[in-house]
Formats: structure tokens, sequence, C-alpha cells
């Protein structure tokens, strides 16, 4: 109780709602005024990478009607430290208790000693939701694993749990899927169903939202994962940068220590704890061959099937899913934010050694397993003191040559607020009470754009006649989370790296641009597809007439069309159907974001040339 009461406070202390997680509630505004899950009204984008994070939000702001901020902020706290003690539930499960031991918090101080860990415990993004949906698991699976007899509900219950992960982030769908493997090839329990009904069950809980969901997401969105996947060209590769923002997390805290101190503790205590199987496994001891050779395949399978329903099996599944969960983050280049990604692989490896036990020894013999437990617990101990107060990112205002920022730090400094939650704590930022002003003062509609030097915005004019109430305003910016927060809904807000913009997203990565952010488009092709005047003197200065009337032709190019039509048209059952049918090739399709070579790649004519 005491180590989940100090990473609240730890939270507490470093409250606050990143930018990106404010991005999260301009979809939930939206959803409220009935406008979709969309971040712009009339145009279909999930721009949100955690489905199931999106609609908890909305589900606790619309229950409570209290400000969005305070909402997000009061569920990722209590989720946070949720996970903590389920964690440690279920590592007390693990290891079992008695009057003779005590189990003491030696891999949750790993864990909320990390100044990253208390930075997103509450930040507004998906990262306790994936925490808790991790330690529920675990501790759902110890219980499954230790069971002399499955209960039905709480088994259906697992089973429901694991398979909501693609809906809790994209990758935590290799967690859930071998979870439900583990659970489908294990022995059924008691039943009068059939096996193959029994399997055919599970299958069907597993999947019956998550399934349905991708199913409407393809038809709604056109895409089968979060346009945020194609922004950031997930199933992209870049190892070097992955190793960066590996020992970016790693190397400044020593984090390899208490790592190395619990993998050996562990061991010990396992090897030591070694007894008969339980229920059902005694036969997997006993079982042979009629001769008395070795087993035949049968036999292995079966001894293998009885094997997946143990305790030793789940931590082999969380251990192993929070390994190639690294691989995976390292593979496609880690991300912006200091520590960030690497959470949840944390977390997966420390909830076997969340807390270990010290067993006291009988008529005061020496035992060597208490002095490594007990040495353990105090090196951990010790190494939380130096990490809870180690700073990795001294560069508070300013984004190193990695890429890679405290992100709450970078905020605070850059906002003045100690702890910026609410939307109005970023106008403080750089450019924002000028966007706001910008706005006011053009009532006809325009878009605006940052200018070269990031000091003040220009406003691109709509063509005459202007409508009725004007022609409405999008911004062009990319700190969408601040920006969409602090303008009313009816303002298109829109980003160069497509987060929010589908143009953008879709356009080819740039090789050496910032991790999470290696995507640029270019203005001019925004100018066009926004409908403002696209010609000199009305446009921005530092715009060219050539690039606008190149970025207009490409934008006609067929596959373009059809690929904006997914998000822009009306959702008429044959568009939703297109939808389906088309979704992958939409997913893959990508455009060059230079207007000439769009040009070419569509095989259309070049305006600009002579005699056209």
């Amino acid at each position: 109780m005491l180590t989940a009461v100090l990473f609240a406070a730890g939270g507490w202390q470093r409250r606050w709602i990143a930018d990106d997680g404010l991005i999260v509630l301009r979809t939930v505004r939206n959803l409220l005024a009935g406008n979709g899950p969309v971040f712009n009204a009339g145009e279909r984008v999930e721009a949100n990478t955690s489905t199931a994070w999106t609609y908890i939000v909305w589900f606790f702001s619309w229950l409570t009607r209290i400000r969005l901020e305070y909402v997000v902020l009061g569920i990722a706290l209590t989720l946070s430290v949720l996970a903590v003690v389920f964690a440690m539930m279920g590592a007390a499960r693990l290891w079992g208790g008695s009057s003779s031991q005590f189990l003491l918090p030696a891999g949750v101080l790993v864990y909320i000693a990390l100044p990253p860990s208390r930075d997103y415990a509450s930040s507004g993004l998906e990262s306790s939701l994936v925490i808790f949906w991790l330690a529920v698991l675990w501790w759902a699976l110890v219980r499954w694993s230790q069971a002399e007899k499955v209960r039905l509900p709480g088994f259906f219950a697992l089973v429901f749990w694991a398979g909501l992960s693609p809906l809790i982030r994209p990758e935590m769908t290799l967690v859930g899927a071998l979870a439900l493997m583990m659970i489908f090839l294990a022995p059924v329990p008691e039943t009068r169903l059939r096996p193959w009904v029994f399997r055919a069950l599970i299958v069907a809980v597993a999947g019956l939202v998550p399934v349905a969901y991708q199913i409407w997401r393809m038809g709604y969105y056109g895409l089968p994962y979060p346009n945020t996947a194609v922004a950031k060209d997930a199933g992209g590769a870049k190892w070097s940068q992955g190793l960066v923002y590996f020992w970016n997390l790693v190397g400044p805290y020593w984090l390899l220590v208490p790592l190395a101190l619990l993998a050996v503790t562990a061991g010990a205590l396992a090897w030591t704890r070694r007894s008969t199987p339980r229920g059902g496994r005694h036969a997997l001891d006993t079982a042979g061959t009629a001769d008395g050779g070795k087993p035949d395949l049968r036999t292995r399978i079966h001894r293998f099937s009885l094997w997946l329903r143990t305790p030793t099996a789940v931590v082999a599944l969380m251990v192993g899913s929070g390994l190639l969960l690294t691989v995976y983050e390292i593979r496609v280049g880690g991300d912006f934010m200091h520590g960030r990604m690497l959470l949840p692989q944390l977390f997966c490896l420390i909830l076997p050694v969340a807390v270990i036990p010290l067993r006291l020894p009988e008529n005061r013999k020496p035992d060597w397993v208490f002095a490594v437990v007990l040495a353990a617990f105090l090196g951990t101990a010790g190494w939380a003191l130096f990490a809870a107060n180690t700073t990795a990112i001294k560069t508070g205002t300013k984004i190193s040559s990695t890429g890679i920022v405290d992100e709450r730090v970078y905020y605070v400094l850059n906002t003045g607020h100690d702890h910026p939650i609410r939307a109005e704590d970023y106008l403080d930022y750089p450019r924002m009470r000028a966007m706001v002003k910008n706005i006011a003062e053009t009532p006809d509609g325009g878009l605006l754009l940052n200018s070269p030097s990031f000091m003040f915005w220009y406003v691109a004019p709509p063509p005459q006649p202007i409508p009725d109430g004007g022609a409405g305003h999008t911004v062009f910016f990319l700190n969408l989370g601040m920006t969409s927060m602090n303008v009313p809904l009816d303002v298109r807000v829109i980003d160069q790296m497509g987060l929010a913009y589908p143009l953008a997203a879709h356009t080819e990565r740039l090789t050496d641009g910032r991790i999470g952010h290696d995507k640029n488009l270019y203005p001019d092709w925004v100018v066009v597809d926004a409908g403002m005047v696209d010609k000199h003197p009305w446009m921005p200065w530092y715009l060219d007439d050539r690039w606008t009337a190149q970025a207009r032709v490409a934008l006609s190019c067929p596959a373009t069309q059809d690929l904006l039509a997914s998000t822009r048209a009306p959702l008429t059952f044959d568009r939703w159907r297109h939808n389906v049918q088309q979704s992958l090739d939409f997913a893959k399709y990508r455009i060059d974001r230079v207007p000439k070579y769009e040009i070419e790649r569509c095989q259309l004519v070049d305006p600009t040339l002579p005699g056209n």
C-alpha cells in the first residue's frame, strides 16, 4: 500500500497534460458535440492511437460533465496507481504467502522510481491505461494458472480482457495474442461443452469487440489501423535511432543494475521453490510410453499443453512479451518523448518480481536465499533513491540532436506553468495567443500558416465571394493539442506530419527526420487543399505560385482523390463498403511531398512547363 501511495504522490507532484494528451480531448469534444469520433468535423480521421482510451475519457466526461482536462487527469492517475496495485497482487499470488515470510516491493520500486514513469502517470496519454491493462492481465493469468478448478465467469472475463489488446494500443496485440494462444492451447476446464465448442467460444468472446470495431473502423475511417500508424510509418525500421532511444532511458539511470539484481533473485527463488505441480500437471510427470522409452510426440504435446497453465508459463509470457516489444520499439526507432514508449516493456519485465518474498531463516541458521533477497531489496531501494533524483535530459527548453526531449519539462519551461493542465495554460506557449487573436481578427476566415521564422502567423484569405458567416478557418501547425483545444470545433486544425491530416500522413517518411516527426508536408499543398487564394499577392510571400499550381494538379490524381474521399465523402453504405474493400490499399498508399514529382508519379501534365 505504501508503494502505491508513493507512486500516487509522485504522479501528483509531476501532474500535467501533454500536448499529445490534448489531442485526445479534441476527439472527445467532437464526440460530445455529436460530430462523431473525429478530430475535425466532416473529416473521418482516427487521430488517437488508443481506441479504448478515447472512449473511456469520453464516457467519464459524459458521465461527470466536468472539465475534460480534470477528467483525464483523474482517470490517468487512478489507473496508474491501480496498475501498481494489481502488479503487486499478481506477484504476491505467484510467490504465495505464509506467516514466515514478508513480501517486499522490489520491481515496482524500479518502475515508480523512474522520472518518466511518474511523468506519464498523468499526461493525458494512454500510458496509464496500457500498464493497467497489463497488470490486470498478469494478475488474472496468475490466478488462472494456480486455480485447482477454473470458474467459467472469471475465465471468460480473462479471455475478454486479453482480447481487448488491439484497442488498448496496437502493439499490445502481441501480448494479448500470446495470452489467448496460451489459454486456447491449454487443457479445457471441466465443462459439459465439447472441447472444440469450448475453444470456439474462447475465440468468439476474445474477438467480439475488437473484430466488430475493426470492421467498423475500416468502413468509417478507410484504414485497418489508426491514422497515427500511417503518419509515423509504424512498420518502418530505424534501428540505430532505436538503440539511441533505448540507451537514452537505460544509460542515465543505470537501469540494467536493478534489473540484473532482480533477475538473479528471481532465479534463486525459483530454484528453491521447485515442487510437485498442481492438479492435472501430475499426470505430466508420470506420462511416458508403453515401453518406458522417451515420450512420443503426442505425449510431448500433451505435456506442453499442461505446462501452458502454470505460473512458469505466465512468467515466460510476460517477460518474453516485454523483450519482444523492446526489440520492436528499437526497430521502429523509439519515440521523441524520453522513456515513454519503453515503459510498458519495463512494466512487463518487473511484473514477476513486483514483490519478492523474504522468508525468515529457520532456527537462525544461515540462509543464502534470505541473504540474496535482502541484498536485492536493499540494492534496489538504494538504486531507486538515486534514480528518482536523476535528470536524464538536461536541455529542458531545447530538443537535442537525438530528437528526444523530456516532454514534461519542455512544456513546463516553455509555458511558464509548473503544471500545464488546462488548454489555456498552453496559451503561454509561443504563438498560441497570436493564433487566437488572428482568428478573431479575420471573420471572413482563412488559413493560418506559421511564418518561416516561427515568430508569427500569416493568414491566407479565402476567395471571394465570402459566404454568410465567413469561409471558416484552418490552422496548419505541428502542435495539434494546444492548438485544437484553444479554438472552437468549427476551426479545422491540421498538421504537417499527418496525425490529423491524411494528405500529410500518406507522404513518404523522411530518412533523416526527427523521430516521430519525420513527415513534413509543404504548406503549398494546404493552400490549395483548403480552398484558399493560391496566388500572389494574397498568399504568404514565401510560397511559390508554381508550386501551388503544381499542387493543384497533383491533388487531381485519381488515387489521391479516392483516398481523400474515404475520409471526406458522405458516409453512405456504398462509401462504407468501398472503404472496407480498399482500406489495406489506402494504408499503403503514399504520395511525394514535392508536387512536381507527384505529378510525374501520377503521370499528369505539369502546368508550369512551357506549352501547358
